[in-house]
């Protein structure tokens, strides 16, 4: 018989509440991304978003966790990151010191063995962590696609089950199920097995009504005329062919950089000054300057 998963409350009434709660954070959600979050909780299965960076995918996960009174717990995915580093791994450094001082007092082997490995030298990670929490609790999988495929097996095991055997422990079950996210850039496929587990959605750049909207919501200070004008000049920059995209987190840096400078226009000039703040390689600031015919 197939164990039962743990289960947990829903954390929205429905998707116009996922679209209130999440605003009350600053996070201005689209009739498609709260209803994925909606989904998500109420069929209680892992959200995997995918989209270009800087679209607001790991703002997301931070939005949820903030609207719901969540613990956000966070595995960083890059090239490299092990099941030591995901999972959890052992306190080497107080084991040994622990076992010289049992050595030291002529403590029986058999009863040190059981000691070192118990729960005062167990390092959780990330997925441990969040399965142990009884709150509620958003466990962010960050850029996953950055992790190596043998990544994904862990991931599978933890999100059908959501339970960790550590061999000198046993089977640690979670009691709540936390709410998962798993972010990817796309710069590589995740396995279908993987997305099979997941709901899916993709995250692009805001339209200008809406990036308009956020840019107003974090930046209530800066004029509605320079605003517009911001907002144009980063839809042409992202038409172009440059090594990174400004960011709508860019975007509002620049609200913020225009008001700080105490800039009454967005002119040539003062584009020109600027715009190392949405802009982060030189090549890409000499082609936005020839492109948009900053003089």
């Amino acid at each position: 018989m197939d164990r039962a998963l743990p289960t947990s409350p829903p954390l929205f009434a429905s998707v116009d509440d996922v679209v209130t709660r999440l605003g009350e954070t600053g996070y201005l959600a689209n009739k498609a991304t709260a209803t994925s979050v909606f989904l998500a909780d109420r069929l209680d299965k892992p959200l995997l978003i995918e989209g270009p960076a800087g679209v607001g995918k790991t703002e997301l996960a931070r939005a949820v966790a903030q609207s719901t009174d969540a613990e956000l717990v966070r595995l960083q995915c890059y090239e490299g990151v092990d099941e030591a580093r995901a999972l959890y791994e052992w306190n080497h450094a107080k084991q040994i010191l622990r076992i010289q001082s049992s050595s030291a007092g002529h403590q029986d082997w058999d009863e040190t063995k059981l000691d070192v490995f118990s729960e005062e030298f167990l390092l959780a990670r990330p997925l441990l962590q969040a399965i142990r929490r009884e709150d509620p609790t958003v466990l962010l999988i960050d850029e996953t696609d950055k992790a190596d495929v043998e990544i994904e097996g862990l991931l599978l095991e933890v999100l059908s089950d959501f339970a960790v055997t550590i061999p000198e422990l046993g089977t640690i079950t979670a009691t709540r199920k936390p709410f998962v996210i798993l972010t990817s850039n796309a710069t590589r496929e995740l396995s279908e097995a993987l997305k099979r587990r997941c709901l899916y959605l993709h995250l692009d750049f805001p339209d200008a009504d809406l990036e308009l909207r956020i840019l107003a919501s974090r930046v209530p200070e800066l004029p509605e005329a320079i605003a517009e004008q911001m907002v144009r000049t980063i839809g042409v920059l992202r038409a172009m062919q440059l090594k990174k995209l400004p960011s709508v987190a860019e975007t509002i840096d620049w609200g913020r950089t225009v008001l700080a400078l105490g800039m009454d226009t967005l002119d040539d000039d003062a584009v020109r000054a600027t715009l190392g703040v949405v802009l982060k390689h030189q090549s890409d600031q000499i082609k936005a300057a020839a492109d948009l015919r900053l003089n």
